[in-house]
């Protein structure tokens, strides 16, 4: 069994760009959006993947994930069959000392926001937080992507 523990913040500058090592694009919808379990099909770039992510805990940091990868042609079928609201957006890789930033850059519906998370090693670990990183939203689920799939950022102004 695998467990992701990560934050995740907004992003108030674009510095972000310039610092990043790799940009990918990215598209996603979900089979499954019910808390208890997240059903993920993805695209990024080529490559096609398969994610089940299980409920976060109560701080939002840590949730069992499984992720499988697809043919292209196979995650293109299962987005098909998605739930109504994809999701698209650029990835950002960030490097910072010894952690990696993964900022997101939504576009679509959701334009306009970019959240960064960063993934470790336990729940206490120390890392460097740049300037360019803003508030803290880990565990707030409006900014779960499942959620952006239902409820995008555009509505929320």
């Amino acid at each position: 069994m695998t467990f992701e523990i990560e934050r995740k913040f907004l992003v108030n500058s674009n510095i972000y760009k310039q610092l990043a090592y790799k940009k990918s694009y990215i598209k996603q919808g979900f089979l499954n959006s019910k808390k208890e379990r997240v059903v993920r099909v993805r695209i990024k770039n080529d490559s096609g993947f398969l994610t089940i992510k299980g409920p976060s805990n109560k701080n939002g940091t840590t949730r069992f994930e499984w992720e499988k990868e697809i043919t292209r042609t196979e995650a293109e079928n299962l987005l098909e069959l998605c739930e109504e609201g994809i999701i698209e957006k650029y990835r950002y890789l960030v490097k910072v000392n010894q952690h990696t930033f993964e900022v997101d850059e939504f576009l679509g519906t959701n334009e306009g926001l970019l959240v960064a998370e960063v993934e470790l090693n336990n729940e206490n670990e120390n890392f460097t937080k740049p300037e360019w990183l803003g508030k803290e939203v880990t565990g707030i689920v409006e900014y779960y992507n499942s959620n952006l799939s239902k409820n995008p950022f555009c509505n929320w102004k």
